[in-house]
Parts: structure tokens; C-alpha cells; sequence
């Protein structure tokens, strides 16, 4: 059954506030291969021009993902979660995320389409400081595959 359209434009407030913390981003610099120093060392980052240690671009999936589960587990949108994979990212940074951060993440639906018996939910995630700066723009393409026997 195709998703609902009239989820296009729907918004979603801020759920709770994410602490950036240091032993954070390096983990995540770890698992990615990020090895620039500003990811891991105050001063590197610090004689960069960042007040702290700075976030690898994408460790901003975090929030994002995060955020999206108000969305996909909206009953009345309708998404089988087993049946989504995530097809496409896309980042719009407005400065680093930085150590100490306290950011929210609001969630808005882009789009909804269907095309050969699979949905596409084109997501974007608002990550902003408490105080409502600006962060990054965090763009998903969520495709929620169609059952077998679904018309192609």
C-alpha cells in the first residue's frame, strides 16, 4: 500500500536535545577512517580556528536518523520499517559541530512518491543549536521496498 501523500510538508517539532560529546567524535572519526587531528585534539582543533574538537561532516547522520523515528514510526503514515533502506544522504552545513553543542533536530517530509511498487520519503532534518542557529540540513531518501507481488 503506498505511503501517504498528504505527509508532503508535514513537520515534526524538536524532539530531545543531543549533547556533542568529545570520546563521541572520536569514536565515530574512528569507525569512519576520519584521522585529522581537529576530530580528536582540543589544541589541533583549537590552532584550526574551532573552539574544540570539531565532528567528522557526516557523524550528523546521528541526529538525523535519530529524528526520523518520530516520522517512521508515525502509525498513520503507514511505513514498514522492515521493508526501508536508506538510499541517499546529503549534507548542508552551516559551520562544524563542535564538542559541547547542544543541538535539536527538527524532521519535515520533502516528498513522497511511488515508482515500480516502492515508496520514496525524501526527508530533511533541521539540526540547530537550542538557541535556533542553524547547524546543517540533513536530506535522507528513504525507500520502503514493495512487497512481493506488488505491481512493477
Amino acid at each position: 500500500m503506498p505511503l501517504d501523500q498528504s505527509f508532503i510538508g508535514r513537520q515534526y517539532p524538536p524532539g530531545e536535545t543531543y549533547e556533542v560529546g568529545r570520546e563521541k567524535i572520536r569514536e565515530f572519526a574512528e569507525a569512519i577512517g576520519a584521522d585529522s587531528p581537529v576530530h580528536r585534539d582540543a589544541a589541533a582543533a583549537q590552532a584550526a580556528g574551532h573552539p574544540d574538537v570539531i565532528a567528522p561532516p557526516t557523524f550528523a547522520v546521528l541526529l538525523s536518523m535519530r529524528a526520523h523515528d518520530v516520522l517512521v514510526h508515525d502509525p498513520q503514515l503507514g511505513l514498514d520499517y522492515a521493508r526501508m533502506v536508506h538510499g541517499q544522504q546529503e549534507f548542508t552545513h552551516h559551520r562544524p559541530i563542535v564538542a559541547g553543542d547542544r543541538l535539536v533536530t527538527a524532521v519535515a517530509v520533502d516528498d513522497v512518491k511511488e515508482r515500480a511498487g516502492n515508496d520514496f520519503l525524501t526527508v530533511r532534518a533541521e539540526i540547530a543549536t537550542e538557541a535556533g542557529a542553524p547547524v546543517c540540513t540533513a536530506t535522507s531518501l528513504l525507500v520502503v521496498r514493495g512487497a512481493e507481488g506488488d505491481a512493477a
